[in-house]
């Protein structure tokens, strides 16, 4: 139908054009009898064109409704195409609108997170995570102990404080003692996965503080009502601006805090012999610290034939010790060697230092004392050590175990002092370095109101600084006296508590007294129930020191007792005053240790201090 009216129409336009040329020719004849010579003769001979014979009327409609008809055809069907192409789009944009209502419905959030993504490239450079808080009221930089203990005395003064710590390790906040102790004592061959060990109590628990559920994700923490502990592990904070109270991450993100704490730890030192050796020596060599050393190292030790520890201090001999129980069940052989002229000399007085070392010894450890590596290189697939008085040793790999490098990169950009005695940050007894920044653990050398400047580089520390420095961080303005302690164990059977300062440099006095079958690592933690001693180590002094009077009074002194030093107390003196004490397989007594150096009096007789610890208690 409608193709009918257009060829009608058209018909009509032809006709009506027709029309219009025959006036438009009569007009012209007379417009042209008008015209003055000779122009009107060019019009005439112009005119006379349309005498020329033209085809019938007929045949000229028929002509033109021919092509009227084909151009309609052409233009019904283009639309037709057309409108089917129109309908086919239609039909694809309300299948991808239900698509979406659909997926929008199920899972509103993920939608809502990768439209994010694809939104914003910065999100896209921080591999996907979600936005990270640019503001904290609380900023622990660090992911070790002393940040937890931080982060919980925080939470317990101000239970809704939001706190993020900023870690550069993969993992979070875990107790490093159990990895150069109870972890290589353990039966399950996938303790490098699980982390899990069992104390010497019997009981079983993981190196982790808490699990991953504990903590909040930092992109969450703003927003969470009741506040929490969040962790952002593999981040570094490499810049810190004390006074606009802002930190910058490696990775260019800036972070602004109200309170801030350092407790960036300490790096493990290398021996100048190894620095300066070949990447093959160094591809060869432990620096003992991580989790990832402990793993590299319990695989190690079942591959290679020998291992040789350098360091004669806690860590190096207490790697000896594990090491060496488990050689004696495979063909695996250990070498420990140290400068000193026995284990700890550090630490302890001689003849008890080399009472260690047979200890050591007894365990399946090579023991070289008095050695000084001069160099160490690496031929026809062994690492030989060269040592100053020439001999050589050869091993298949080492671990050095010669104390840590307090991580102060931040002093720089924050202006924070440095100590040149003891490294590390130096803070005031409350551990403040300046307005709203705190140091704690490894990183800070403080004030002891009782024993002067020091630095200390153990678990006890990280965990007493950290809870000070979290509690200061909250208003409390508390001074560092509380003495933190330190412990190692030769395995279960030897260990000894130390607090204060033990440099056996200073003056010592000890008492010793028979060992009986209780008085062992493993037999204190069954009979207290606990693993970790610093975690439990506040019992009441009063309580403790009643119970003195049944103690012997006639007490032998080292030279008397020979070489069995079973267990007993040893007292190091600075102007004749108790500033250290170490309790030699004597456990669960360290609060009494406490006050003896709190009080900081002259003592006439030691012996009678030491009947406060019931040395002969059986």
């Amino acid at each position: 139908m409608a193709l009918s009216r257009l060829v009608a129409l058209r018909l009509r336009a032809v006709h009506a054009g027709v029309q219009t040329r025959q006036k438009l020719q009569s007009t012209g004849k007379c417009l042209l009898q008008c015209l003055p010579s000779p122009y009107n003769q060019v019009f005439r001979n112009s005119s006379s064109l349309s005498n020329v014979p033209s085809p019938g009327g007929a045949a000229y409609g028929i002509f033109v409704a021919i092509a009227t008809l084909g151009g309609g055809v052409y233009v019904y069907r283009t639309l037709h195409r057309d409108k089917s192409r129109f309908h086919d789009r239609l039909s694809t944009i309300n299948s991808i609108r239900e698509s979406i209502a659909e997926r929008t419905d199920s899972s509103f959030s993920k939608e809502q997170v990768e439209f994010k993504e694809a939104d914003t490239d910065k999100q896209e450079k921080q591999r996907g995570e979600a936005v990270l808080p640019s503001h904290v009221p609380f900023l622990l930089i660090g992911g070790g102990t002393a940040s937890f203990a931080a982060a919980r005395s925080i939470r317990a003064k101000d239970p809704g404080a939001k706190v993020l710590i900023v870690s550069d390790e993969s993992d979070p906040p875990y107790m490093r003692p159990p990895l150069s102790k109870e972890l290589w004592f353990s039966d399950d061959p996938d303790v490098t996965e699980t982390l899990r060990f069992k104390q010497w109590n019997g009981k079983e628990r993981s190196i982790f503080f808490q699990p991953p559920s504990f903590y909040v994700a930092p992109e969450e923490l703003m927003s969470t009502e009741h506040g929490g502990v969040s962790v952002l592990t593999g981040k570094k904070v490499v810049h810190l601006d004390v006074r606009e109270n802002k930190a910058k991450l490696d990775d260019g993100s800036h972070i602004s805090y109200e309170k801030c704490l350092i407790a960036t730890g300490g790096t493990p030192r290398s021996l100048p012999a190894i620095e300066r050796a070949s990447e093959d020596v160094k591809q060869r060599t432990t620096l003992f610290r991580r989790i990832s050393d402990f793993r590299s190292l319990e695989r190690l030790s079942c591959k290679v034939g020998s291992i040789t520890i350098i360091g004669g201090g806690f860590l190096g001999s207490e790697l000896a010790c594990a090491l060496g129980r488990r050689a004696q069940r495979s063909n695996l052989e250990v070498i420990q060697m140290f400068p000193e002229s026995g284990n700890m000399g550090k630490v302890l007085p001689e003849y008890l230092s080399h009472w260690t070392t047979e200890k050591v010894k007894r365990e399946g450890v090579n023991v070289i004392s008095d050695a000084v590596v001069k160099s160490v290189s690496y031929k026809n697939g062994k690492l030989h050590i060269s040592l100053k008085d020439g001999r050589q040793v050869e091993t298949d790999h080492v671990v050095a175990a010669v104390g840590l490098e307090p991580n102060t990169e931040l002093a720089k950009s924050a202006g924070l002092e440095l100590d040149g005695d003891f490294g590390g940050y130096r803070v005031n007894a409350e551990l403040q370095a300046r307005n709203n920044v705190w140091v704690a653990g490894d990183a800070a050398c403080f004030y002891d109101i009782k024993l002067g400047r020091r630095r200390v580089e153990h678990h006890d520390h990280a965990v007493v600084s950290g809870r000070l420095a979290g509690e200061n961080m909250t208003g409390a303005a508390k001074p560092y006296w509380h003495q933190s302690m330190f412990w190692s164990d030769l395995g279960p059977d030897v260990g000894y508590e130390a607090i204060g300062i033990v440099d056996s440099a200073l003056p010592t006095v000890g008492v010793f007294a028979k060992a009986t079958e209780k008085d062992t690592p493993k037999r204190a933690a069954e009979e207290s129930g606990t693993g970790i001693r610093s975690e439990t180590d506040y019992e009441g002094v009063v309580q403790l020191a009643s119970d003195s009077s049944t103690v012997n009074p006639s007490l032998p002194s080292p030279a008397q007792q020979g070489d069995s030093y079973g267990k007993g107390v040893v007292f190091y003196l600075r102007d004749n005053v108790v500033v250290g004490v170490v309790l030699w397989n004597i456990f669960n007594r360290m609060p009494i240790a406490r006050k003896i150096i709190k009080d900081g009096e002259q003592h006439a007789d030691l012996n009678e201090v030491a009947k406060l610890f019931n040395i002969h208690e059986e």
